[in-house]
């Protein structure tokens, strides 16, 4: 008999993790997370939570207080361009990045997965696992001694050298690095922002509250990347770059990046699925990474319960690798353009691209492109189809709302807004809200559990398509229909 049995484990306690957990137990599923290290690592990865991240948590609830106490700036993050992508006017209820660290952002939602009844393992390494038709059985260890734990799934966020990832045989195509950059949390002397040395090579300075990260491409990276860095190597490089000696003192977290680029083959194998760097690396261009690992999660989360309780319909499962993947697959290229962009120099293409980006449309456009603002899943005849549905105000029994509040115990939602209960026959398949808008030109619309829009009524179309929407993403359909 196995030591635990649990409906969904998951492998990995970082954002993907511990959102996918959370997910999965606001939906009734019993969930374990299997961490390898004793306790959260006490140096900070990012700092930088993007506009469509903001987006998905506030359908959640867990938005507004991460907002309260981070940093706005009213641009996305963007390598190789020499002005800001202004997010003004996107399609977004969150208009900014928001500078926060990312151990912040777990504190938060390991508070909310642990709040809904998640178990949580730190200390334990996974170290094998089998799955069959109904199961999977998979042997972690804390160190002292193993123990077996049975799953009807098993997740692997688990990152870049993900152990599931490689046990489940999923390959991880890609391009390997072309260089490396080191990186640095110490304290020191240089000013914030670019630092250019007498022969043209630069580094790149960033405040943090106490010390600065300092990034610099490594010139003779050395034959095994997963070598250790060392304070002195990086003072050597900075040295080189700079020409001149500037102490670097306290080192707080010491890094090696490259530029390699890879996507997994397929995020589902079995019984077994892949969320986060578990999925896909890439350059850090964009400071996308995590916002990456929290929309898998999101997209993963409820199509994954509904199949654990046996409600899903046929294929949803299957659709998370179908829009996730191809997702995958846009990131990894808009962070190698990044890149390529930025060692363009004055190349045609190059000098186009800044053009495109000087122009407001372009700007905008580029802005929802790097941010994953621009994500449709399955574009339709009418905007909102595959889109996330934007957070407009709503009227219901007389008090003021928003449609992302609607949202927040992760169930689907019809919005009736005919104000004639006309598509109440539908509430014994899927929950029926009655809402008023003076903004919006529908009868009704279903959403999806994390808000993207499955189905639109425009005014005179009664229901039609709203059966197979519903059978397709829900499940249930009402027998009068």
């Amino acid at each position: 008999m196995p030591d635990l049995e649990t409906g969904v484990l998951v492998a990995g306690a970082g954002p993907a993790g511990l959102l996918l957990a959370a997910e999965l137990a606001l939906a009734g599923v019993r969930t374990t997370i299997v961490e390898r290290l004793p306790e959260r690592p006490p140096y900070c990865r990012g700092f930088n939570l993007n506009a469509r991240s903001l987006d998905l948590l506030a359908r959640r609830g867990l938005a507004e207080s991460l907002v309260a106490e981070g940093h706005r700036v009213p641009h996305a993050p963007v390598t190789g361009l020499p002005g800001p992508l202004l997010l003004d006017g996107t399609a977004t209820d969150h208009p900014f990045s928001l500078g926060i660290p990312q151990t912040r952002v777990e504190e938060v939602l390991e508070a909310r997965a642990l709040e809904l009844g998640v178990e949580i393992l730190r200390g334990h390494e996974l170290r094998s696992f089998t799955q069959t038709a109904d199961d999977v059985t998979t042997v972690v260890h804390n160190g002292q001694f193993g123990r077996t734990i049975r799953s009807r799934f098993l997740a692997g966020c688990d990152g870049g050298r993900s152990t599931v990832r490689k046990q489940a045989g999923i390959g991880f195509p890609g391009v390997d690095a072309r260089w490396y950059a080191l990186l640095g949390d110490v304290e020191c002397e240089l000013p914030y922002g670019p630092a250019v040395g007498p022969d043209g090579r630069s580094l790149f300075v960033i405040p943090r509250p106490g010390y600065v990260r300092i990034v610099v491409r490594e010139d003779d990276p050395p034959s095994d990347k997963d070598t250790p860095v060392t304070l002195e190597r990086l003072q050597a490089q900075v040295d080189a770059v700079l020409g001149r000696h500037v102490e670097l003192r306290a080192p707080r977290w010491l890094s090696r990046f490259g530029d390699a680029a890879r996507l997994a083959s397929r995020y589902r194998e079995g019984r077994v699925l892949l969320a986060g760097d578990a999925a896909h690396i890439h350059p850090p261009a964009g400071a996308i990474g995590v916002n990456v690992a929290l929309d898998d999660a999101f997209n993963l989360g409820w199509k994954l319960a509904a199949t654990v309780q046996g409600t899903a319909p046929e294929g949803l499962l299957d659709s998370y690798h179908a829009e996730r993947h191809a997702a995958g697959g846009r990131i990894l290229a808009n962070t190698r353009a990044q890149v390529a962009l930025e060692e363009a120099g004055e190349q045609p293409w190059a000098d186009l691209m800044r053009r495109v980006a000087a122009h407001p449309a372009g700007n905008r456009a580029l802005a929802e492109i790097i941010t994953g603002l621009d994500a449709c899943y399955e574009p339709g005849g009418h905007p909102w189809l595959g889109r996330l549905a934007p957070d407009v105000p709503l009227l219901m029994s007389g008090s003021e709302t928003h449609l992302a509040a609607l949202l927040r115990a992760g169930r689907p939602v019809l919005v009736d807004l005919t104000a004639s209960e006309a598509f109440a026959v539908w509430s014994a398949g899927v929950e029926v809200v009655a809402a008023s808008s003076s903004t919006l030109d529908m009868d009704a619309v279903l959403l999806r559990p994390d808000g993207h829009v499955a189905w639109v009524g425009t005014p005179g179309s009664g229901d039609a398509g709203l059966a197979e929407a519903v059978h397709r993403w829900v499940g249930k359909v009402p027998a009068a229909t």
